[in-house]
Protein backbone atom coordinates (compact mmCIF):
# COMPACT_ATOMS: atom_id res chain seq x y z
CA UNK A 1 0.00 0.00 0.00
CA UNK A 2 1.24 3.53 -0.76
CA UNK A 3 1.41 5.64 2.11
CA UNK A 4 3.18 8.73 -0.33
CA UNK A 5 1.45 11.72 0.07
CA UNK A 6 0.17 13.59 -3.69
CA UNK A 7 0.59 17.07 -5.01
CA UNK A 8 -0.39 19.19 -7.50
CA UNK A 9 1.64 22.01 -9.56
CA UNK A 10 -0.29 25.08 -10.67
CA UNK A 11 1.78 27.90 -12.48
CA UNK A 12 1.23 29.12 -16.14
CA UNK A 13 5.36 29.53 -16.20
CA UNK A 14 6.28 26.27 -18.03
CA UNK A 15 9.89 26.45 -16.71
CA UNK A 16 8.44 26.98 -12.96
CA UNK A 17 6.65 24.00 -13.32
CA UNK A 18 9.61 21.54 -14.40
CA UNK A 19 11.85 23.33 -11.75
CA UNK A 20 9.47 22.90 -8.55
CA UNK A 21 8.88 19.30 -10.23
CA UNK A 22 12.17 18.65 -10.12
CA UNK A 23 12.89 19.93 -7.04
CA UNK A 24 10.31 18.52 -5.15
CA UNK A 25 11.55 14.69 -6.45
CA UNK A 26 15.49 15.71 -5.03
CA UNK A 27 13.98 17.32 -1.67
CA UNK A 28 11.12 15.15 -0.75
CA UNK A 29 10.91 12.13 -3.18
CA UNK A 30 8.21 10.47 -1.84
CA UNK A 31 6.08 13.00 -2.96
CA UNK A 32 3.50 11.53 -6.05
CA UNK A 33 2.88 15.24 -8.33
CA UNK A 34 -0.21 13.98 -10.02
CA UNK A 35 -0.36 17.03 -12.06
CA UNK A 36 0.89 19.87 -13.28
CA UNK A 37 -1.45 22.50 -15.07
CA UNK A 38 -1.12 26.18 -16.10
CA UNK A 39 -3.89 28.07 -14.83
CA UNK A 40 -6.84 27.49 -12.08
CA UNK A 41 -9.46 26.04 -13.89
CA UNK A 42 -6.99 22.92 -15.05
CA UNK A 43 -5.87 22.89 -11.29
CA UNK A 44 -9.55 22.83 -10.01
CA UNK A 45 -10.50 19.72 -11.96
CA UNK A 46 -7.23 18.08 -11.33
CA UNK A 47 -7.63 18.44 -7.66
CA UNK A 48 -11.57 17.42 -7.95
CA UNK A 49 -10.37 14.01 -9.67
CA UNK A 50 -7.25 13.17 -7.69
CA UNK A 51 -7.59 14.52 -4.50
CA UNK A 52 -3.94 15.46 -3.68
CA UNK A 53 -2.69 16.24 -0.29
CA UNK A 54 -1.13 19.23 -1.27
CA UNK A 55 -1.76 22.18 -4.18
CA UNK A 56 1.73 24.14 -5.11
CA UNK A 57 -0.43 27.36 -6.47
CA UNK A 58 0.96 30.30 -8.58
CA UNK A 59 -1.25 33.44 -6.98
CA UNK A 60 -1.18 34.97 -10.64
CA UNK A 61 -2.74 32.71 -12.63
CA UNK A 62 -4.92 32.99 -16.10
CA UNK A 63 -8.61 32.29 -16.58
CA UNK A 64 -8.73 31.72 -12.41
CA UNK A 65 -6.00 33.04 -10.28
CA UNK A 66 -4.77 31.11 -6.88
CA UNK A 67 -6.40 33.32 -4.65
CA UNK A 68 -9.62 32.81 -6.14
CA UNK A 69 -8.59 28.65 -6.40
CA UNK A 70 -8.08 28.95 -2.94
CA UNK A 71 -11.09 30.17 -2.18
CA UNK A 72 -12.75 27.13 -3.79
CA UNK A 73 -11.08 24.59 -2.34
CA UNK A 74 -11.58 25.84 1.22
CA UNK A 75 -14.84 25.06 0.83
CA UNK A 76 -14.22 21.43 -0.14
CA UNK A 77 -14.80 18.82 2.84
CA UNK A 78 -11.12 18.13 2.61
CA UNK A 79 -9.46 20.38 0.54
CA UNK A 80 -5.46 20.18 -0.01
CA UNK A 81 -3.09 21.82 2.22
CA UNK A 82 -1.84 25.18 0.00
CA UNK A 83 1.47 26.53 -0.70
CA UNK A 84 1.16 29.64 -2.71
CA UNK A 85 4.22 29.97 -4.83
CA UNK A 86 4.22 34.47 -5.52
CA UNK A 87 6.07 37.36 -6.18
CA UNK A 88 4.62 39.37 -3.36
CA UNK A 89 6.93 41.73 -1.38
CA UNK A 90 8.18 41.00 2.11
CA UNK A 91 5.23 43.15 3.59
CA UNK A 92 2.54 40.34 2.40
CA UNK A 93 5.03 37.65 3.12
CA UNK A 94 4.41 38.55 6.44
CA UNK A 95 0.59 38.02 5.74
CA UNK A 96 1.60 34.15 4.78
CA UNK A 97 3.91 33.95 8.11
CA UNK A 98 0.90 34.90 10.40
CA UNK A 99 -0.85 31.97 9.02
CA UNK A 100 -0.47 28.21 8.54
CA UNK A 101 -0.35 28.02 4.97
CA UNK A 102 3.23 28.25 3.60
CA UNK A 103 4.65 29.87 0.63
CA UNK A 104 7.76 29.83 -1.75
CA UNK A 105 8.89 33.39 -2.94
CA UNK A 106 9.86 33.39 -6.43
CA UNK A 107 12.42 32.31 -7.36
CA UNK A 108 12.51 29.50 -5.17
CA UNK A 109 15.35 28.50 -3.67
CA UNK A 110 16.34 24.82 -2.41
CA UNK A 111 17.10 26.00 0.89
CA UNK A 112 13.63 27.45 1.05
CA UNK A 113 12.09 24.54 -0.93
CA UNK A 114 13.27 22.10 2.07
CA UNK A 115 12.26 24.51 4.46
CA UNK A 116 8.30 24.55 3.31
CA UNK A 117 8.34 20.88 2.52
CA UNK A 118 9.08 19.75 6.56
CA UNK A 119 6.51 22.49 7.56
CA UNK A 120 4.20 20.46 4.87
CA UNK A 121 5.32 17.42 6.31
CA UNK A 122 4.12 18.55 10.33
CA UNK A 123 1.46 19.79 8.95
CA UNK A 124 0.25 16.78 6.90
CA UNK A 125 0.76 14.96 10.27
CA UNK A 126 -1.20 17.19 12.12
CA UNK A 127 -4.45 16.25 9.96
CA UNK A 128 -8.26 16.43 11.33
CA UNK A 129 -6.64 18.08 14.63
CA UNK A 130 -6.09 21.51 13.28
CA UNK A 131 -8.05 24.92 12.63
CA UNK A 132 -6.68 24.55 8.92
CA UNK A 133 -10.37 26.33 7.01
CA UNK A 134 -10.05 29.19 9.47
CA UNK A 135 -6.27 29.60 9.08
CA UNK A 136 -6.78 29.34 5.63
CA UNK A 137 -9.62 31.98 5.43
CA UNK A 138 -7.69 34.26 7.79
CA UNK A 139 -4.73 34.20 5.01
CA UNK A 140 -6.93 34.72 2.57
CA UNK A 141 -8.68 37.72 3.36
CA UNK A 142 -4.60 39.09 4.28
CA UNK A 143 -4.20 38.60 0.56
CA UNK A 144 -7.43 40.38 -0.87
CA UNK A 145 -6.51 43.04 1.48
CA UNK A 146 -3.13 43.45 0.05
CA UNK A 147 -3.71 42.45 -3.49
CA UNK A 148 -6.78 45.38 -3.90
CA UNK A 149 -6.00 48.56 -5.10
CA UNK A 150 -4.70 51.23 -2.56
CA UNK A 151 -6.10 54.60 -2.08
CA UNK A 152 -3.40 57.02 -2.75
CA UNK A 153 -2.58 59.23 -0.13
CA UNK A 154 -2.88 63.05 -1.34
CA UNK A 155 -1.30 66.04 0.06
CA UNK A 156 -3.37 68.39 2.27
CA UNK A 157 -1.26 70.56 3.31
CA UNK A 158 1.79 72.23 1.18
CA UNK A 159 4.70 74.28 3.05
CA UNK A 160 5.34 77.13 1.26
CA UNK A 161 7.44 80.40 1.69
CA UNK A 162 6.38 83.96 1.91
CA UNK A 163 9.30 86.65 2.54
CA UNK A 164 11.27 85.07 4.89
CA UNK A 165 8.01 83.44 6.48
CA UNK A 166 7.20 79.70 6.38
CA UNK A 167 3.35 78.91 5.63
CA UNK A 168 1.59 75.62 6.45
CA UNK A 169 -1.26 75.87 3.62
CA UNK A 170 -4.62 73.51 2.75
CA UNK A 171 -4.51 72.28 -0.44
CA UNK A 172 -8.34 73.10 0.27
CA UNK A 173 -7.33 76.89 0.04
CA UNK A 174 -5.64 76.60 -3.10
CA UNK A 175 -6.96 78.53 -6.08
CA UNK A 176 -3.86 77.82 -8.68
CA UNK A 177 -0.64 77.18 -8.80
CA UNK A 178 1.41 78.89 -11.79
CA UNK A 179 5.31 77.55 -12.75
CA UNK A 180 7.12 80.72 -13.50
CA UNK A 181 11.11 80.37 -14.75
CA UNK A 182 12.76 79.66 -11.44
CA UNK A 183 10.02 78.51 -9.07
CA UNK A 184 6.51 77.77 -8.24
CA UNK A 185 3.89 79.96 -7.27
CA UNK A 186 0.70 79.42 -4.87
CA UNK A 187 -1.93 81.22 -4.72
CA UNK A 188 -4.34 80.48 -1.77
CA UNK A 189 -7.64 82.46 -0.41
CA UNK A 190 -8.60 81.71 3.43
CA UNK A 191 -12.48 82.42 3.38
CA UNK A 192 -13.20 85.78 2.57
CA UNK A 193 -9.97 87.33 2.43
CA UNK A 194 -7.42 88.25 -0.07
CA UNK A 195 -5.84 86.04 -2.54
CA UNK A 196 -1.93 85.54 -1.16
CA UNK A 197 0.63 84.49 -3.00
CA UNK A 198 3.12 82.17 -2.05
CA UNK A 199 6.36 79.90 -3.31
CA UNK A 200 6.86 76.81 -2.97
CA UNK A 201 10.34 74.56 -3.88
CA UNK A 202 9.03 72.04 -6.15
CA UNK A 203 8.88 71.80 -10.21
CA UNK A 204 5.34 71.40 -11.01
CA UNK A 205 5.68 68.21 -12.91
CA UNK A 206 6.52 66.91 -9.38
CA UNK A 207 3.60 68.27 -7.13
CA UNK A 208 0.66 66.84 -9.64
CA UNK A 209 1.88 63.28 -8.64
CA UNK A 210 0.95 64.69 -5.04
CA UNK A 211 -2.23 65.96 -5.95
CA UNK A 212 -5.92 64.57 -6.27
CA UNK A 213 -6.67 64.50 -10.00
CA UNK A 214 -10.20 64.60 -8.97
CA UNK A 215 -9.11 68.07 -6.96
CA UNK A 216 -7.25 69.86 -9.32
CA UNK A 217 -6.52 69.91 -13.06
CA UNK A 218 -3.21 70.13 -14.79
CA UNK A 219 -4.72 73.23 -17.77
CA UNK A 220 -1.34 74.28 -19.20
CA UNK A 221 2.34 73.45 -18.99
CA UNK A 222 2.42 76.32 -16.45
CA UNK A 223 -0.60 76.24 -14.21
CA UNK A 224 -2.90 73.73 -12.82
CA UNK A 225 -5.89 74.88 -11.42
CA UNK A 226 -8.56 73.51 -8.47
CA UNK A 227 -11.75 72.73 -10.28
CA UNK A 228 -14.45 73.91 -7.40
CA UNK A 229 -12.44 77.42 -7.96
CA UNK A 230 -13.45 78.08 -11.24
CA UNK A 231 -15.69 80.82 -11.91
CA UNK A 232 -16.16 80.31 -15.84
CA UNK A 233 -14.73 78.94 -18.76
CA UNK A 234 -15.16 80.60 -22.21
CA UNK A 235 -13.03 80.85 -25.74
CA UNK A 236 -12.14 83.68 -27.63
CA UNK A 237 -12.94 84.80 -31.30
CA UNK A 238 -9.29 82.94 -32.33
CA UNK A 239 -10.59 79.58 -30.75
CA UNK A 240 -8.77 79.95 -27.30
CA UNK A 241 -9.77 78.55 -24.28
CA UNK A 242 -9.42 80.29 -21.00
CA UNK A 243 -10.57 79.63 -16.98
CA UNK A 244 -11.20 82.25 -14.82
CA UNK A 245 -9.98 81.41 -10.86
CA UNK A 246 -10.99 84.48 -8.83
CA UNK A 247 -9.92 87.42 -10.91
CA UNK A 248 -7.32 85.72 -12.93
CA UNK A 249 -7.54 84.69 -16.34
CA UNK A 250 -5.66 81.63 -17.02
CA UNK A 251 -4.96 80.20 -21.12
CA UNK A 252 -5.81 76.52 -21.41
CA UNK A 253 -3.68 74.78 -24.10
CA UNK A 254 -5.91 72.62 -26.52
CA UNK A 255 -4.51 69.34 -25.11
CA UNK A 256 -6.06 69.99 -21.88
CA UNK A 257 -9.66 71.62 -23.65
CA UNK A 258 -11.41 68.02 -23.40
CA UNK A 259 -11.61 68.41 -19.85
CA UNK A 260 -13.99 70.99 -19.90
CA UNK A 261 -16.23 68.95 -22.47
CA UNK A 262 -19.65 68.84 -20.87
CA UNK A 263 -19.18 72.10 -19.01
Amino acid sequence: MNTGFTAIIADDEPLLRHHLDKSLAEVWPELDIVAKVADGEQALLAIEQSQPDIAFLDIRMPVLDGMSLAQKLNRLANPPLIVFVTAYDDYAIKAFEQNAADYLLKPISDARLQTTCERVKARLSQRGSDNSHVQMNSLLEQLQKLSAPQTPQYLQWIKATQGDDIHLIATSDVLYFKAEEKYLSVYAQQGLGEVQEYLIRTSLKELIGQLNPEQFWQVHRSSVVQVSKINKVNKDFAGRMFVYVGETKLPVSRASQSLFKGM
